[in-house]
């Protein structure tokens, strides 16, 4: 049973791994895939449930690589709206994951 506090180290991990998704993909044809990339996989089947926002913020934030601080920017709304909205996308999926 996953805690919140995995749910976010999860996404942390899940973040650098597609920052640096092809150097994964080249050691992957000399090495085992690593196992961030199967917890990315159960991340994004998860995450196909979700509600719109949640799911682009999802792509945004942890696939696309943004700082919630550029998001904020981008999506021009407040920086404490941002953190809502993740602490909503990490209950989604602390209960999609359990």
């Amino acid at each position: 049973m996953k805690t919140m506090k995995q749910i976010r180290e999860d996404l942390r991990e899940i973040r650098y791994y597609y920052s640096k998704q092809d150097a994964f993909d080249k050691a992957a044809k000399l090495i085992p895939e690593s196992r961030v990339l199967e917890k990315a996989t159960m991340y994004n089947h998860a995450i196909k449930n979700a509600p719109a926002r949640l799911y682009d913020l999802y792509v945004s934030l942890y696939i696309n690589n943004n700082s919630q601080a550029a998001l904020a920017y981008e999506w021009n709304f407040s920086m404490d709206y941002i953190k809502q909205l993740n602490k909503q996308l990490c209950e989604f999926l602390l209960k999609a994951l359990t």
